[in-house]
Formats: structure tokens, C-alpha cells, sequence
């Protein structure tokens, strides 16, 4: 399976001079999907929900997407939001209208996460691939929400790596509302006076919709994937290198691949140790292109710069040996070498980095650096 240009038909413009395009504000996508009650899920990847939207391969759909943060709570958005310190002109209406539709939305065994879609591509079957070009991410407040505590994230007493002996820290549970806006030029995160990072807005939540099997993680209910972690079908994969410019190909599991977008972030280091990012509605825009007849085990990407395989699993040790075996793998199948000198290369020339380590499943990606290959 070769990725990028060599895949697609009529060998399209690539996701970077794509984006180059969209960062100018000449494109228009083919379709819209909003973040309205009716295009939105909470918590899970509905496996035989009608449709929100039909499209060809090789269309563009810009999407909305909407934090969690203000949505999903008891308390109303406005009062919530406003607590924080949000200004009340900059909550948006789709907020409060998802707010006001919890109720009848079915809750056992799914997440907390707002997903929009699905989206259905026509003639997507099993056992093809879809590949997703990230054309285009931007900010819709300039603000989101960072979540913090002693007992979260890295530190919750159900953190795989955990152990009863472990002292609590003395880190109190905090929400912390992060302005972000343009400073010389670049947007970024102004975190203290002292202190900016620059955005990097990416979905957390990149999807298909999956084969969910009871006993398999985030799989309690049949029938029903809770999105918190990542699989085979994407989902929250948390890769904070899935921004604009990048291609994303996820395995298809049913009719249509029925696609899924959200947890959208405005920047986040590899691991997202706290158990949030800079969690901040986006909008983005996606070009759809399906593969006939490809199979791929699980998630990978493609930036301007590397080839990403992703290694998932409940262990971290267990995912650093299943993002090797996959790079092997890839490097055997696309690039032609024996796996012997497949290994030796993935351990001289690919960096194994910790995407994220806090929901559930952990992801760890080999970057296979495409400037080693004199011939692509």
C-alpha cells in the first residue's frame, strides 16, 4: 500500500500546497456540516445512525466541532462559561443548543467527548481505506480550557502505571481558561503574561465508525465504542502532529466508513499528561479521498516531512512494540527492504514518540523520516 500522491487517483494537490490555499482564503469547501444538535454525538461513534451527510470521494466537507468543555456539564453553559471567565458574546449558540439536548441521549457506555458525523463516502465498503487530507484548522473563540488535578491524567489511581503505594499529590483539581489570539503574527496560546505557545489546533478526534467487540477497551455496552480511547477505526488518537498539512488514513469497517470529527484541540504536548490539551472549539476543513481494495491494520499518517505508524494498545510497552512491528512492516511492504535491515533502520533513522498516554488505549507513533529515502 503506497501512501500519499502515488495513491490518489488523478494524483491531487497535496495536503500541504492544499493548505497553502486554505491559510489564504481561497478555498471553498464542497459541502458544510455544522455543530448542531442534530450532526452531534456525545461520547461515541454510532455504527447505524442515518447519515448527516453524503458525499463523492475526493469532495471537501468544511466541519464544525465543539469542546466539551461548557457542553456537557449540569450547570448551564452560560453560567458555567461565564464562571471561568468567558465573556457571554464569545459562547457560542451551538453550545448551549447541544447543552439543551442531553436529555433522551442514550449515556451508558459511552464518553464525554462531542463528535460530529457521521459522514457516509460513497462506496466506501469493508476492507478498503480511507484517507483524510487536513486542508485546513481554525479557532472559533479565542479560548479554551485546560483541566488539572492530582488525581487525573497520569496521576488517577486507574493510570495503568499506578500502584497502591503511591503518595497523592498535592496538586489541587483546577479549570484553567487560556486566551489564545494573535501575538507578532502567529496565533498562540497566551498561558501568562510571561508565557505563550503557539497554537497548533488539531481534532483529537479523527474516526470511522468501528466493529465494536464487548471487553474490548471502551466496549461495555455491544454494540457501542465509548470514544475515549483510540482504536483500529482512529478515534481519540490524540496525535498532536494531525494538524493542517497532514493526511490521515484510517482502515473502513462498514458502508460508507461513516466519518467522525471532534475532541478539538488548540495545542498539546505528546502525551497530554494532565488528561486534557487546550481543549477549544475548531472548525476544519477535509478532503475525502477512498481507496478501493487497500487494507491497512490501523491509523497512519503522512506530514510533508514524515511517515507516521501508529502502535495502539492498553500497555505503553505493548504499544512501543506494536508501533515498531508496524514500522517494520510498512518499511518491508513500501520502501522494500528485508525486515532485518527494516529493524535496523527503525532503530538508527525513526523516533518512537509517546502521542498520549491517558485514555486508556496508548498511542505511540514511529516518525519515519521521508529525506532518507533518495527515491519517493
Amino acid at each position: 500500500m503506497a501512501l500519499g500522491c502515488a495513491l490518489a487517483v488523478g494524483c491531487a494537490p497535496s495536503a500541504s500546497e492544499e493548505t497553502v490555499v486554505a491559510q489564504t482564503g481561497e478555498i471553498e469547501a464542497d459541502h458544510f456540516l455544522p455543530s448542531r444538535p442534530e450532526t452531534l454525538n456525545w461520547g461515541w461513534f454510532p455504527i447505524d445512525r442515518e447519515p448527516v451527510l453524503r458525499i463523492a470521494s475526493g469532495e471537501t466537507v468544511r466541519i464544525e466541532t465543539l469542546t466539551h468543555v461548557g457542553a456537557t456539564q449540569d450547570e448551564h453553559p452560560v453560567e458555567f462559561l461565564t464562571g471561568l471567565g468567558v465573556p457571554r458574546e464569545e459562547i457560542l449558540d451551538d453550545v448551549v443548543d447541544f447543552w439543551a439536548s442531553r436529555d433522551g441521549r442514550p449515556r451508558e457506555g459511552r464518553s464525554g467527548h462531542v463528535i460530529t458525523g457521521p459522514i457516509h463516502i460513497e462506496g466506501a465498503e469493508p476492507g478498503d481505506m480511507l484517507e483524510i487530507r487536513i486542508l485546513d484548522i481554525e479557532t472559533r473563540v479565542p479560548w479554551g480550557v485546560n483541566s488539572t488535578s492530582g488525581r487525573g491524567g497520569v496521576f488517577s489511581p486507574s493510570y495503568p502505571g499506578a500502584r497502591e503505594e503511591d503518595a497523592p499529590l498535592d496538586i489541587p483539581a483546577g479549570r484553567h481558561l487560556i486566551r489564545t489570539g494573535d501575538a507578532d503574527g502567529r496565533e498562540v496560546a497566551f498561558f501568562s503574561p510571561d508565557i505563550q505557545v503557539p497554537l497548533a489546533p488539531f481534532m483529537g478526534i479523527l474516526a470511522v465508525a468501528p466493529d465494536p467487540v464487548v471487553g474490548e477497551p471502551g466496549v461495555t455496552v455491544p454494540g457501542v465504542q465509548g470514544s475515549r480511547p483510540p482504536g483500529a477505526f482512529g478515534g481519540n488518537l490524540d496525535v498532536k502532529d494531525l494538524t493542517a498539512g497532514t493526511t490521515v488514513y484510517l482502515p473502513v469497517f462498514h458502508p460508507g466508513a461513516l466519518f467522525y470529527a471532534g475532541d478539538p484541540h488548540g495545542a498539546q504536548g505528546d502525551g497530554e499528561v494532565s488528561g486534557t490539551a487546550i481543549e477549544q472549539s475548531l472548525t476544519g476543513v477535509f478532503r475525502f479521498v477512498l481507496h478501493k481494495g487497500v487494507t491497512i491494520p490501523a491509523p497512519r499518517a503522512e506530514t510533508p516531512a514524515h511517515y507516521l505508524i501508529m502502535g495502539i494498545d492498553v500497555d505503553l510497552d505493548r504499544a512501543a512494540r506494536e508501533a515498531t512491528r508496524l514500522v517494520v512492516e510498512f518499511l518491508v511492504e513500501e520502501k522494500g527492504l528485508t525486515p532485518d535491515k527494516a529493524l535496523s533502520l527503525a532503530s538508527i533513522a525513526v523516533d518512537f514518540r509517546v502521542s498520549e498516554v491517558v485514555d486508556l488505549t496508548q498511542v505511540v507513533t514511529g516518525f519515519i523520516p521521508k529525506d532518507i529515502f533518495l527515491e519517493r
